[in-house]
């Protein structure tokens, strides 16, 4: 069975601990004082009915906000697991590296991890990239052993690795095929198809539950998810602005010594394959979609290998990184603490602001009585977090689903007084105006009923509809009662 020995970690000099340690610091702090972005509200209340899969994402990001509360309420219960497994990604990161000079070069390697933007958000906020990027670190940290010398033990380490990943974002999937396309010796390798028979095994439930939900996530991923008319200014150049923000200031260094680095192992080769391989899967993602910056943050953890043992080999390219690298870190600093105290953005306001103080306007005004939030799965559970009271989110006819779409919540605000908020509205006895200016109305409604799971059917192809003639509408319930 692979094992980290204490031979490995003992190794590791005291002042790679100390780093880690004011990171892990600063990251609880920053959990602490800084408000959920709307995002992590609605993770958390994935959390609140664990499941083996949810709307958008498979469960692991629900499983670490659930293991947080454990231990903490507020913010950080909903990432305390996060801040821990974002120092324990630099930990593998730095295990994965094999340079006799990396010990003498601690400060850099911190410089260069903590100055990618990403990365560094990643090491508080809860999203689903956070354990797919520990994970990625995980999965090339066993397949490295792997490739050393593979075995039963390390073929069931790297299935469940693999599983975790899967977990953790649907993504992962371009990890394990892009390093399994540099290494294609591996079909041969009876100890990978192991791997992937416990890869499969763990996560077999997930698979059931898609199948019980008709594949409800996939489906919406490839062809349900929100999106435009091609443009390439907001798509493909959109794409190539991600890439340069996600390393900021030290970009150009970065691509250099990705560039320059040759495929002179199995593992180098796999790093290679990972990073181009992202980039030209959403490079060409770009001509149908617009491309999200956190969908390429995968790149950034063999980068970091990458590039961090180019910089041990070339001293000017480790000097200017360490330079840039700093002035990077400053500014994310500097807008973390604007995260928490916006006066510091100037006029700008982030999804951190002002959330505690609408909540408690709608609070005080809905007492006990469940708010029901139009076309606004974001607010619902913001709402729900803040104010401990019932909310839920009601979808019109032209608002993407989500996982009030498919959960059982609609029953817990049905023939119920509830008070009803839409941004639509135009009158009503409540209003209140968020920090960036939108503006809401609410009503009260006595016994709500809503039947959002009908659905109507036209048993006819689009081209073949005459607009002469009549068409049959079929309106399926799948209520037990009768419905007007």
């Amino acid at each position: 069975m692979l094992q980290l020995k204490p031979t490995m970690l003992k190794e590791i000099p005291k002042q790679f601990y100390y780093f880690l340690a004011i990171i892990l610091v600063l990251n609880l702090v920053q959990s602490y004082f800084t408000e959920l972005i709307y995002d992590e509200a609605y993770y958390w209340y994935y959390s609140q009915n664990m499941a083996w899969g949810y709307f958008d994402h498979p469960p692991m990001v629900a499983v670490l906000i659930k293991i947080s509360s454990f231990f903490f309420n507020g913010e950080l219960g909903v990432r305390f697991m996060s801040c821990l497994l974002s120092v324990a990604n630099i930990l593998v990161l730095w295990l994965v590296v094999e340079h006799p000079k990396k010990n003498g070069f601690i400060p850099h390697f911190f410089v260069l991890v903590f100055s990618m933007t990403l990365l560094n958000a990643y090491g508080f906020l809860t999203l689903p990239d956070t354990p797919l990027l520990f994970f990625t670190s995980c999965f090339l940290l066993v397949y490295k052993k792997f490739i050393e010398k593979p075995s039963l033990g390390v073929s069931i380490v790297l299935g469940i690795v693999m599983a975790c990943l899967m977990y953790s974002k649907y993504h992962a999937v371009l990890v394990i095929v892009f390093v399994l396309l540099s290494n294609l010796q591996l079909v041969k390798n009876k100890f990978s198809w192991y791997a992937v028979v416990i890869a499969l095994l763990c996560y077999a439930p997930h698979f059931y539950w898609l199948y019980e939900h008709d594949f409800v996530s996939i489906n919406y991923h490839i062809s349900e998810r929100p999106n435009g008319a091609y443009s390439f200014e907001k798509y493909t150049l959109g794409f190539f602005i991600n890439l340069v923000a996600i390393f900021g200031l030290t970009f150009p260094i970065i691509y250099q010594g990705l560039f320059k680095t040759k495929a002179n192992g199995l593992l180098t080769k796999a790093l290679l394959f990972l990073t181009y391989g992202v980039i030209l899967f959403f490079f060409f993602s770009s001509f149908n979609r617009r491309v999200q910056t956190q969908w390429v943050i995968i790149i950034c953890i063999p980068i970091a290998i990458l590039v961090f043992q180019y910089m041990l080999d070339h001293k000017s390219s480790a000097k200017w990184i360490y330079r840039l690298g700093l002035t990077n870190i400053a500014i994310v600093l500097y807008l973390r603490i604007g995260l928490v105290h916006q006066p510091l953005l100037f006029n700008m306001y982030y999804e951190t602001h002002g959330n505690k103080a609408w909540v408690k306007q709608v609070a005080d005004e809905a007492g006990s009585t469940p708010v029901v939030f139009e076309n606004s799965y974001r607010n619902a559970p913001m709402y729900s977090f803040y104010s401990k009271n019932t909310s839920f989110s009601l979808n019109n006819a032209r608002y993407r689903k989500n996982q009030y779409s498919i959960d059982d919540s609609e029953e817990t605000v049905r023939n119920k007084e509830i008070l009803y908020i839409s941004k639509y509205s135009k009158k009503g006895p409540f209003r209140f105006t968020k920090i960036t200016g939108n503006k809401f109305v609410g009503n009260y409604i006595t016994n709500f009923n809503s039947y959002r799971n009908l659905q109507c059917i036209v048993d006819i192809a689009e081209d073949e509809i005459n607009f002469s003639k009549s068409l049959e509408l079929k309106v399926y319930s799948p209520y037990g009662f009768h419905i007007p």
